[in-house]
């Protein structure tokens, strides 16, 4: 009942106020990114949703389109000259996962879940194991347990089973409790760029 009905409700409707309180900060922020580089305000990538589907996620684009020397996975330092001063700016504040709420409209993605890996990458989903799919038995979320306990730590042999974990234990108390803990992490920028903690796009 609560993850069929009552969550997709829910994630609808905050979704939706969020985006109209958010215009303001969606047009500055696209303003800032054209005047900034060449190219698109969003970026568009391809990802594993609920059981597999894959859908594309939308987050503000941070990094230059001139660049083609960028390789998936590769650690990004806060000096990398591949990421634009805008896109500094709305990495280290997580400005730029914002565009993730047009994803929950759509019905592809919830407030708290497994974060959403792309189709390759770390595999594809028929090489998961069938402990590992259980990570799909629900929305992915733009933030979730795995992201609350090891923000911007790339590992998934240590995200899966946290992800499972998630899944077996979903409640509309924890759900709670990881929203309200996501929304003090976003104002936390200490650990964005570290070598422990590298972020990639």
């Amino acid at each position: 009942m609560y993850i069929r009905i009552i969550k997709p409700l829910v994630d609808f409707i905050v979704a939706f106020i969020a985006i109209i309180v958010l215009i303001p900060v969606f047009i500055l922020v696209a303003i800032a990114i054209k005047l900034n580089s060449p190219g698109p305000v969003f970026f568009l990538q391809e990802r594993l949703g609920k059981n597999g589907r894959i859908f594309r996620i939308v987050k503000f684009r941070s990094m230059r389109t001139d660049i083609v020397s960028y390789k998936f996975g590769e650690v990004l330092t806060e000096n990398n000259p591949q990421i634009t001063y805008t896109g500094k700016f709305i990495r280290k504040t997580s400005i730029d996962e914002i565009p993730q709420l047009i994803n929950i409209l759509k019905g592809d993605m919830s407030f708290i879940g497994p974060r959403p890996p792309v189709t390759f990458y770390p595999k594809k989903y028929e090489d998961y194991t069938d402990l590992e799919k259980q990570r799909f038995f629900v929305k992915p979320g733009i933030s979730g347990l795995a992201a609350i306990r090891q923000r911007q730590v790339n590992d998934w042999g240590k995200n899966i089973p946290i992800d499972v974990e998630y899944v077996n234990n979903v409640s509309p108390w924890l759900d709670c409790k990881l929203f309200l803990v996501s929304l003090l992490a976003f104002f936390r920028t200490d650990n964005i760029y570290t070598q422990n903690n590298p972020k990639i796009r």
